[in-house]
């Protein structure tokens, strides 16, 4: 099984997205996935939460690198703070991603379906994974491009004792329905290894596709999901946390989208 490093970076205040890009592929290293961080929409609330939340770290993207990636002192030195974690990922999730996630950040015209937000289910807070006041007001309030275009979800993953199996099957759930309705798609999936995921106590990491906010909202706001949500996710999980990120290219611009999400 392949191993990945994920990445959550910090970027020293001068140094731009587009120049870190850049020394990334003057050495030669080009990322699984790189995207733009936006939000967190699930908090850790016991593991990590020192590393991922104290000190005010502004949080500018994430790299999926494979593990033996190593990077220079030139592309260091543009680093404020890092979070690393290694995982096992499946050798068929990985056989040609690039053309795979294309068609994700890409999709066809009328392959995505309009969200559906009626009669939806609002909650307190987002914390449980639930479609929130807060929640939906950012997602609203964004311009019409973010707010329609494709996002990775980054989850961290820490199973209660003996509760993977059940957290399994929310994921068969999710892939061949309550998630498929809605355009979800979990493009990468592994087993913790090592890095500071490992020492702080993660199981798994999951990289989560959506079309866009609007339709990850709507999922969250669906009964069937909330279904399973409570049947089979909560109770199986003892930590976890959810960043919300929009992949870029090599000048820091979002890439791919519909054509109606670029007007």
């Amino acid at each position: 099984m392949p191993l990945c490093s994920l990445n959550i970076i910090s970027l020293y205040p001068k140094t731009s997205i587009p120049s870190f890009l850049s020394s990334l592929r003057t050495a030669s290293i080009n990322p699984i996935i790189q995207s733009r961080t936006v939000r967190w929409v699930i908090l850790p609330k016991e593991l990590s939460t020192v590393p991922l939340l104290a000190h005010n770290v502004h949080w500018d993207l994430l790299l999926v690198l494979p593990a033996d990636t190593v990077l220079p002192s030139s592309i260091k030195s543009q680093i404020g703070s890092i979070w690393t974690v290694i995982a096992g990922v499946p050798s068929r999730l990985l056989k040609d991603f690039p053309s795979k996630n294309a068609a994700l950040v890409n999709p066809s015209s009328g392959t995505v379906k309009p969200p559906d937000t009626s009669n939806a289910l609002v909650s307190d807070s987002s914390q449980s994974l639930e479609l929130s006041p807060e929640l939906s007001k950012w997602i609203s309030d964004l311009p019409a491009r973010p707010r329609s275009h494709a996002i990775s979800m980054l989850n961290l993953l820490a199973f209660n004792p003996g509760r993977k199996e059940q957290y399994l099957k929310y994921g068969a759930e999710f892939g061949s329905k309550v998630g498929a309705r809605h355009g979800g798609n979990a493009k990468i999936v592994g087993t913790v290894a090592s890095g500071q995921g490992k020492e702080e106590g993660w199981d798994e990491i999951a990289i989560a596709h959506y079309p866009s906010l609007e339709q990850f909202a709507a999922m969250l706001g669906s009964k069937d999901y909330q279904e399973v949500n409570h049947k089979f996710r909560l109770g199986a999980l003892k930590d976890t946390c959810i960043l919300c990120t929009m992949e870029i290219g090599d000048d820091g611009e979002l890439i791919g989208g519909r054509e109606e999400a670029r007007l």
